[in-house]
Protein backbone atom coordinates (compact mmCIF):
# COMPACT_ATOMS: atom_id res chain seq x y z
CA UNK A 1 0.00 0.00 0.00
CA UNK A 2 1.28 3.53 -0.59
CA UNK A 3 2.79 5.30 2.14
CA UNK A 4 0.80 8.88 2.28
CA UNK A 5 2.18 9.86 5.51
CA UNK A 6 4.23 12.88 3.75
CA UNK A 7 3.22 12.77 0.29
CA UNK A 8 -0.64 14.47 -1.18
CA UNK A 9 0.47 14.40 -4.65
CA UNK A 10 -2.09 11.03 -4.95
CA UNK A 11 -5.12 13.37 -3.26
CA UNK A 12 -7.68 15.28 -5.14
CA UNK A 13 -10.25 17.25 -3.76
CA UNK A 14 -13.81 16.77 -5.17
CA UNK A 15 -15.66 20.14 -4.85
CA UNK A 16 -18.05 19.09 -3.47
CA UNK A 17 -16.44 18.86 -0.08
CA UNK A 18 -16.74 22.41 -0.37
CA UNK A 19 -20.21 22.48 -1.26
CA UNK A 20 -19.84 23.35 -4.41
CA UNK A 21 -21.97 20.64 -5.92
CA UNK A 22 -25.35 22.32 -4.83
CA UNK A 23 -26.40 25.66 -5.31
CA UNK A 24 -26.46 28.43 -2.35
CA UNK A 25 -24.23 26.46 -0.31
CA UNK A 26 -20.87 25.98 1.00
CA UNK A 27 -18.00 27.93 0.11
CA UNK A 28 -18.74 30.02 -3.24
CA UNK A 29 -15.54 30.00 -4.44
CA UNK A 30 -15.18 30.06 -8.18
CA UNK A 31 -13.38 27.24 -9.73
CA UNK A 32 -9.95 29.41 -10.60
CA UNK A 33 -10.11 30.24 -5.83
CA UNK A 34 -10.32 26.28 -5.71
CA UNK A 35 -7.90 25.50 -8.17
CA UNK A 36 -5.05 27.64 -6.60
CA UNK A 37 -5.75 26.45 -3.30
CA UNK A 38 -5.25 23.39 -4.33
CA UNK A 39 -1.89 23.85 -5.97
CA UNK A 40 -1.40 26.27 -2.51
CA UNK A 41 -1.03 22.99 -0.82
CA UNK A 42 0.32 20.56 -3.07
CA UNK A 43 -3.36 19.05 -3.35
CA UNK A 44 -2.10 16.88 -6.53
CA UNK A 45 -5.77 16.60 -8.14
CA UNK A 46 -9.53 18.29 -8.61
CA UNK A 47 -12.92 16.95 -9.64
CA UNK A 48 -15.60 19.03 -10.50
CA UNK A 49 -19.26 19.07 -10.75
CA UNK A 50 -20.68 19.94 -14.01
CA UNK A 51 -22.66 23.02 -12.88
CA UNK A 52 -19.20 24.83 -12.22
CA UNK A 53 -17.91 24.49 -15.23
CA UNK A 54 -21.10 25.35 -17.36
CA UNK A 55 -19.72 26.91 -20.81
CA UNK A 56 -15.97 27.07 -19.16
CA UNK A 57 -14.72 23.58 -19.61
CA UNK A 58 -12.04 24.39 -21.62
CA UNK A 59 -11.03 27.32 -19.75
CA UNK A 60 -11.04 26.00 -16.27
CA UNK A 61 -9.18 22.97 -17.41
CA UNK A 62 -6.08 25.07 -19.02
CA UNK A 63 -6.03 26.86 -15.74
CA UNK A 64 -5.87 23.97 -13.84
CA UNK A 65 -3.15 22.57 -15.71
CA UNK A 66 -1.00 25.91 -15.54
CA UNK A 67 -1.80 25.80 -11.55
CA UNK A 68 -0.24 22.21 -11.71
CA UNK A 69 -3.36 20.28 -10.50
CA UNK A 70 -4.50 17.32 -12.71
CA UNK A 71 -8.37 17.43 -13.50
CA UNK A 72 -8.90 14.04 -12.57
CA UNK A 73 -12.50 13.99 -13.87
CA UNK A 74 -16.20 15.44 -13.70
CA UNK A 75 -19.15 14.85 -11.62
CA UNK A 76 -21.17 13.64 -13.04
CA UNK A 77 -23.77 12.15 -15.56
CA UNK A 78 -27.10 12.89 -15.78
CA UNK A 79 -29.76 10.37 -13.73
CA UNK A 80 -30.76 7.67 -16.24
CA UNK A 81 -33.12 6.35 -14.98
CA UNK A 82 -36.32 7.18 -11.94
CA UNK A 83 -37.67 10.01 -10.68
CA UNK A 84 -35.00 12.38 -10.80
CA UNK A 85 -34.03 11.70 -14.24
CA UNK A 86 -34.99 13.69 -17.10
CA UNK A 87 -38.88 12.44 -18.36
CA UNK A 88 -37.31 11.95 -21.94
CA UNK A 89 -34.96 9.33 -22.93
CA UNK A 90 -33.59 11.51 -25.93
CA UNK A 91 -32.92 14.40 -23.21
CA UNK A 92 -31.20 11.92 -21.06
CA UNK A 93 -29.16 10.30 -23.72
CA UNK A 94 -28.37 14.39 -25.17
CA UNK A 95 -27.32 15.47 -21.92
CA UNK A 96 -25.15 12.19 -21.43
CA UNK A 97 -23.46 12.89 -24.52
CA UNK A 98 -23.20 16.31 -23.35
CA UNK A 99 -21.36 15.46 -20.02
CA UNK A 100 -18.89 13.07 -21.85
CA UNK A 101 -17.92 16.43 -23.90
CA UNK A 102 -17.33 18.39 -20.73
CA UNK A 103 -15.26 15.81 -18.91
CA UNK A 104 -13.27 16.11 -22.62
CA UNK A 105 -13.20 19.94 -22.69
CA UNK A 106 -11.90 19.92 -19.01
CA UNK A 107 -8.81 17.31 -20.37
CA UNK A 108 -10.66 15.01 -17.28
CA UNK A 109 -10.09 11.28 -17.19
CA UNK A 110 -13.03 10.01 -16.26
CA UNK A 111 -17.06 11.13 -16.34
CA UNK A 112 -18.56 9.00 -12.75
CA UNK A 113 -21.97 7.82 -13.56
CA UNK A 114 -24.49 7.95 -10.77
CA UNK A 115 -27.25 6.10 -12.58
CA UNK A 116 -30.77 6.90 -11.04
CA UNK A 117 -33.43 5.18 -9.52
CA UNK A 118 -36.11 3.01 -10.25
CA UNK A 119 -38.09 3.47 -13.26
CA UNK A 120 -41.76 4.81 -13.00
CA UNK A 121 -44.47 1.63 -13.14
CA UNK A 122 -41.57 -0.66 -11.90
CA UNK A 123 -40.53 -2.40 -8.76
CA UNK A 124 -37.52 -4.00 -7.80
CA UNK A 125 -34.18 -3.15 -9.77
CA UNK A 126 -33.77 -5.73 -13.17
CA UNK A 127 -36.06 -3.24 -14.88
CA UNK A 128 -34.23 0.00 -14.12
CA UNK A 129 -30.67 -1.73 -14.80
CA UNK A 130 -31.79 -2.75 -18.03
CA UNK A 131 -31.96 0.64 -18.93
CA UNK A 132 -29.20 1.65 -17.38
CA UNK A 133 -27.29 -1.27 -19.53
CA UNK A 134 -28.75 0.02 -23.10
CA UNK A 135 -28.16 3.81 -22.04
CA UNK A 136 -24.19 3.33 -20.71
CA UNK A 137 -23.69 1.07 -24.03
CA UNK A 138 -24.64 3.84 -26.20
CA UNK A 139 -22.29 6.31 -25.01
CA UNK A 140 -19.38 3.52 -24.80
CA UNK A 141 -17.98 4.41 -28.42
CA UNK A 142 -18.27 7.76 -28.54
CA UNK A 143 -16.67 8.55 -24.85
CA UNK A 144 -13.94 5.74 -25.67
CA UNK A 145 -13.56 8.71 -29.15
CA UNK A 146 -13.43 11.36 -26.73
CA UNK A 147 -10.82 9.80 -24.30
CA UNK A 148 -12.93 9.68 -21.43
CA UNK A 149 -13.48 6.71 -19.60
CA UNK A 150 -17.17 5.57 -17.51
CA UNK A 151 -17.40 5.06 -14.43
CA UNK A 152 -20.32 3.32 -12.77
CA UNK A 153 -20.38 4.31 -9.20
CA UNK A 154 -22.81 1.99 -7.11
CA UNK A 155 -24.48 4.09 -4.28
CA UNK A 156 -25.11 2.53 -0.63
CA UNK A 157 -29.01 0.64 -1.07
CA UNK A 158 -30.74 3.97 0.51
CA UNK A 159 -30.22 5.39 -2.01
CA UNK A 160 -32.10 2.57 -4.34
CA UNK A 161 -35.38 4.25 -5.09
CA UNK A 162 -34.35 7.56 -5.71
CA UNK A 163 -30.73 7.89 -7.01
CA UNK A 164 -29.27 4.79 -7.87
CA UNK A 165 -31.00 1.37 -8.85
CA UNK A 166 -26.70 0.48 -8.91
CA UNK A 167 -26.41 -0.59 -5.07
CA UNK A 168 -23.19 -2.92 -4.96
CA UNK A 169 -19.90 -3.54 -6.54
CA UNK A 170 -20.96 -6.66 -7.69
CA UNK A 171 -23.68 -5.51 -9.64
CA UNK A 172 -21.82 -2.73 -11.22
CA UNK A 173 -18.88 -5.22 -12.29
CA UNK A 174 -21.42 -7.32 -13.68
CA UNK A 175 -22.83 -4.29 -15.80
CA UNK A 176 -19.25 -3.80 -17.39
CA UNK A 177 -19.19 -7.47 -18.41
CA UNK A 178 -22.57 -7.59 -19.73
CA UNK A 179 -21.23 -4.17 -21.75
CA UNK A 180 -17.63 -5.35 -22.21
CA UNK A 181 -16.29 -1.66 -23.29
CA UNK A 182 -13.03 -1.19 -22.61
CA UNK A 183 -13.36 2.94 -21.61
CA UNK A 184 -15.81 1.14 -18.84
CA UNK A 185 -15.15 0.72 -14.93
CA UNK A 186 -16.11 1.47 -11.19
CA UNK A 187 -15.52 4.10 -8.93
CA UNK A 188 -15.35 2.67 -5.47
CA UNK A 189 -16.76 5.34 -2.61
CA UNK A 190 -16.40 4.73 0.51
CA UNK A 191 -19.91 6.39 1.66
CA UNK A 192 -21.50 3.69 -0.41
CA UNK A 193 -18.97 0.72 -0.10
CA UNK A 194 -17.49 0.53 3.71
CA UNK A 195 -20.77 -2.12 4.47
CA UNK A 196 -20.07 -4.49 1.89
CA UNK A 197 -18.72 -7.75 3.41
CA UNK A 198 -18.86 -8.98 0.15
CA UNK A 199 -16.48 -6.37 -1.23
CA UNK A 200 -12.84 -7.74 -0.88
CA UNK A 201 -14.51 -10.70 -3.17
CA UNK A 202 -15.65 -8.23 -6.14
CA UNK A 203 -12.14 -6.54 -5.85
CA UNK A 204 -10.70 -9.67 -6.67
CA UNK A 205 -12.88 -8.93 -10.19
CA UNK A 206 -11.83 -5.87 -10.51
CA UNK A 207 -8.43 -5.70 -11.63
CA UNK A 208 -7.89 -2.74 -14.24
CA UNK A 209 -11.31 -1.51 -13.79
CA UNK A 210 -11.24 0.54 -10.52
CA UNK A 211 -11.00 4.18 -12.23
CA UNK A 212 -11.88 6.14 -8.89
CA UNK A 213 -11.69 5.62 -5.51
CA UNK A 214 -13.91 8.22 -3.05
CA UNK A 215 -12.74 9.12 0.23
CA UNK A 216 -14.78 10.04 3.42
CA UNK A 217 -15.88 8.63 6.43
CA UNK A 218 -19.57 7.11 7.65
CA UNK A 219 -20.20 8.89 10.85
CA UNK A 220 -22.06 6.35 13.37
CA UNK A 221 -25.04 9.07 14.49
CA UNK A 222 -25.48 10.73 11.03
CA UNK A 223 -28.07 12.96 10.77
CA UNK A 224 -28.73 13.35 6.95
CA UNK A 225 -28.06 9.78 5.04
CA UNK A 226 -27.05 12.58 1.95
CA UNK A 227 -25.86 15.50 3.58
CA UNK A 228 -23.91 14.17 6.57
CA UNK A 229 -20.81 12.72 5.43
CA UNK A 230 -17.61 12.33 8.02
CA UNK A 231 -14.18 13.64 7.42
CA UNK A 232 -12.40 10.75 7.18
CA UNK A 233 -11.21 9.21 10.30
CA UNK A 234 -14.68 10.90 11.93
CA UNK A 235 -16.27 7.51 11.38
CA UNK A 236 -16.61 4.10 11.63
CA UNK A 237 -15.27 3.11 7.89
CA UNK A 238 -11.90 1.30 7.85
CA UNK A 239 -10.24 3.43 5.86
CA UNK A 240 -6.56 1.88 5.48
CA UNK A 241 -8.43 -1.59 4.81
CA UNK A 242 -10.86 -0.14 2.16
CA UNK A 243 -7.65 1.21 0.37
CA UNK A 244 -5.52 -1.10 0.67
CA UNK A 245 -7.66 -3.87 -0.71
CA UNK A 246 -8.47 -0.84 -3.77
CA UNK A 247 -4.76 -0.93 -4.52
CA UNK A 248 -4.10 -4.63 -4.05
CA UNK A 249 -6.44 -4.83 -7.00
CA UNK A 250 -4.24 -2.48 -9.08
CA UNK A 251 -5.78 0.96 -8.44
CA UNK A 252 -2.61 3.60 -8.43
CA UNK A 253 -4.71 7.04 -8.99
CA UNK A 254 -6.23 9.35 -7.07
CA UNK A 255 -7.83 8.90 -3.98
CA UNK A 256 -10.58 11.77 -3.93
CA UNK A 257 -12.37 13.25 -0.66
CA UNK A 258 -16.15 14.05 -1.61
CA UNK A 259 -17.75 14.89 1.77
CA UNK A 260 -21.38 16.52 1.51
CA UNK A 261 -21.71 17.92 5.17
CA UNK A 262 -24.47 20.74 5.05
CA UNK A 263 -24.29 21.24 8.70
CA UNK A 264 -20.76 21.21 9.62
CA UNK A 265 -17.75 21.40 6.95
CA UNK A 266 -20.11 23.29 4.27
CA UNK A 267 -20.27 25.96 7.19
CA UNK A 268 -16.91 26.07 7.90
CA UNK A 269 -14.01 28.11 6.53
CA UNK A 270 -13.10 26.63 3.01
CA UNK A 271 -9.61 26.62 4.00
CA UNK A 272 -9.79 25.20 7.41
CA UNK A 273 -12.03 22.33 5.27
CA UNK A 274 -9.04 22.24 3.18
CA UNK A 275 -6.15 22.30 5.94
CA UNK A 276 -8.10 19.34 7.68
CA UNK A 277 -8.66 17.21 4.62
CA UNK A 278 -5.23 17.11 4.09
CA UNK A 279 -3.92 16.29 7.71
CA UNK A 280 -6.39 13.52 8.04
CA UNK A 281 -5.19 12.47 4.31
CA UNK A 282 -1.68 12.17 6.08
CA UNK A 283 -3.10 10.11 9.24
CA UNK A 284 -5.42 8.41 9.00
CA UNK A 285 -6.00 6.83 5.34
Amino acid sequence: MRDFSQNRSALALNTATLGHNMPGVGAGWSAEQTVDACAQRGIGGIVFWRPEITGRAAAIGRYARQAGVKVVGLCRSPFLTGPLSLKNSQDIQDDFYKAIDETAALGGDVLTIVVGGVEAGTKGIQESLKHVAERVAAVCDYAAQCGVRLALEPLHPMYGGDRSCLTTTRDALDLCDQIGASNLGVAIDVYHVWWDTDLPNQLKRAQGRIFGFHLCDWLAHTTDFLLDRGMMGDGVADLKGLRNAVENAGYAGFCEVEIFSAQNWWKRDPNDVLDVMVERFHSVC
